[in-house]
């Protein structure tokens, strides 16, 4: 694979990562006997949480966090807007931020690698108030996630019948959560490795199939190739026409991009949960976004290869609200093929992967509440962890915010997650935002206090360039994410509102913050750069691996 740009300041891909430290609480949890790694961890930091996630489980928790229903069905809505050509341009676009955020991260993880990391070095490098305004952030990001994912599930499962009625199928999806979740950290682990197979399994199987059937291995023998690049063309229009309406569409299909695309803050949450981090992190982050690119941007080629943006089924499909993968380009695409079982192997896949997601969701929530708790920004109370590392009324609180699914009983599916997407994707731009922000003055303070970066165990590549690249994109994104209401005739309250809420939350939390507790913006000479090194350091050169089982 090309590099990514990731290098250490010897060369190596990636550097190397260091381990587990965070702000004493109150805790007189055990080790788990056997292991130890968990106990060395409990030593020297009192977060709780243990090192138990290996080098596979960290890997494709970082895919399975950011491929859900919307790489495989809601990406059809942006194709019917945008047509292939901006659809593939917009996706690709979006990867290049998306690479930039990465770096950004990876470089501040490697050296501090703790619970909640991007969140807690918000407040650390910049502000306190900044990091509470970050933290609650992600924290709706990710429990609004879990909601969202839930009422797919049960769009998806309805595909098949309708026996069993939503609200029945929401609650045994959230049950599935909670038993998955609580069961320790190394049982989500293990359970997110093989739910994340599955949607790695499915994401080559879809471009396989691309590929397979636009040269002719179809029961049609149809070698349709590019033709619906050609008929009925490669970008299409919406909210007007001609270039004004392209630009709209392909200002559309870049929207679902930040929507659908993530990467850098699901590894770097179990970042305080990792086995060895200096050795796991590294091979995380860089294989990782290389196959996560190569999944978005080629997947987008491919949903633009297999139907025309103008599909009469296509848009039925999102118009009726065709129950689950109906509405997939690939479904419809195996349907005028005449391809059997097909449909129902990819149905199945799809699901996995939303549960799968929505899995994911709940332990980055619940983690990143957790992370506000450690710094005395939540409730004391939610510092407190099981036997087994596991942060139980942080877990529990998320799973009661997502009962905010059974809205889909009284107000149907589409208007549903229509309103959650909207919320998410702001939400997500704010962090990527946080994220890049707070390098820069992570930068600022290893130059004012005279510490190299290149004896930092990772050095970014184009830097400070690559975090203004990424802040200006997901600033401008965030403001472009409801660009529809201001089209003339397209005027929405409750778009404008679920568009643009945490855009108005986010200054609030902060300068609320602030006025309460006075808070000083840190000045680069008065950052704590030190705070927790010296006890990662000693778990480092004590690490002893978990014998293979």
């Amino acid at each position: 694979m090309a590099s990514t740009g990731f290098e250490s300041h010897n060369g190596e891909k990636l550097g190397t990562f260091a381990g587990s430290a965070t702000k004493d609480v109150e805790a007189d949890v055990p080790a788990m006997p056997g292991t130890p790694s968990d106990s060395l961890s409990l030593k020297l930091g009192s977060d709780n949480t243990h090192r138990r996630l290996k080098s596979r489980h960290i890997q494709l928790i970082g895919i399975g966090g950011t491929i859900g229903t919307a790489l495989f069905v809601q990406i059809g809505q942006s194709l019917i807007q945008g047509g292939p050509g901006s659809l593939f341009i917009a996706f690709t676009v979006w990867c290049t931020f998306i690479l930039a955020v990465t770096i950004c991260a990876a470089e501040m993880v490697t050296y501090l690698p703790i619970s909640s990391p991007f969140i807690r070095f918000a407040g650390r490098f910049v502000d306190e108030a900044f990091g509470v305004a970050a933290g609650y952030n992600f924290f709706v990001l990710e429990a609004m996630l879990v909601p969202f994912e839930v009422v797919a599930c049960n769009l998806i499962i309805h595909y098949w019948s309708d026996i069993v009625p939503a609200g029945g199928i929401i609650a045994i999806i959230l049950l599935l959560y909670g038993m998955i979740n609580v069961f320790a950290v190394k049982w989500y682990g293990e359970s997110e490795f093989w739910l994340a197979l599955g949607k790695v399994i499915l994401a080559v199987g879809l471009i396989l199939y691309t590929f397979i059937t636009m040269v002719g291995g179809n029961p049609l023998n149809d070698k349709y190739g590019f033709r619906f690049w050609d008929d009925p063309g490669s970008f299409g229009a919406v909210y007007s026409t001609g270039s004004l309406g392209r630009f709209c569409g392909f200002l559309a299909c870049l929207v679902q991009a930040s929507f659908t695309v993530a990467g850098p803050d699901y590894i770097s949450m179990a970042a305080g949960e990792v086995e060895n981090p200096r050795t796991v992190m590294p091979r995380a982050y860089n294989k990782a976004f290389g196959r996560l690119m190569a999944f978005f941007v080629l997947g987008s080629l491919c949903v633009g290869i297999v139907v025309p943006y103008n599909s009469e089924q296509l848009i039925a499909g999102f118009e009726d609200g065709a129950p689950g993968a109906a509405a997939s380009p690939y479904v419809i695409s195996m349907i005028r093929l005449r391809i059997k079982v097909l449909p129902d192997i990819v149905n199945a896949l799809v699901l996995s992967a939303a549960f799968s997601a929505g899995n994911s969701y709940v332990y980055c929530a619940s983690r990143s509440l957790f992370g506000l708790a450690l710094e005395g920004r939540a409730p004391r109370v939610l510092t407190k962890c099981t036997k087994d590392g596991v942060p139980i009324y942080c877990v529990l609180f998320v799973l009661v915010i997502s009962l905010v699914s059974f809205l889909q009983v009284s107000s149907g599916t589409a208007k549903v997650l229509r309103w959650f997407v909207s919320v998410i994707t702001a939400s997500q731009l704010i962090n990527f935002s946080v994220i890049a922000f707070t390098y820069t003055r992570f930068k600022k303070a290893c130059d004012a206090q005279g510490k190299s970066r290149d004896s930092l165990p990772y050095k970014g590549i184009w830097q400070p360039y690559i975090a203004y690249y990424a802040l200006a994109g997901c600033l401008v994104m965030t403001l472009v994410n409801g660009f529809p209401v201001f089209i003339e005739g397209n005027w929405s309250i409750t778009t404008f509102f679920f568009s643009y809420t945490m855009v108005g939350v986010f200054p609030l939390l902060y300068f609320g913050w602030k006025l309460l507790k006075r808070t000083i913006f840190i000045k680069p000479q008065d950052v704590d750069l030190q705070k927790d090194v010296a006890e990662i350091d000693e778990y480092t050169r004590n690490f002893v691996p978990t014998p293979a089982r």
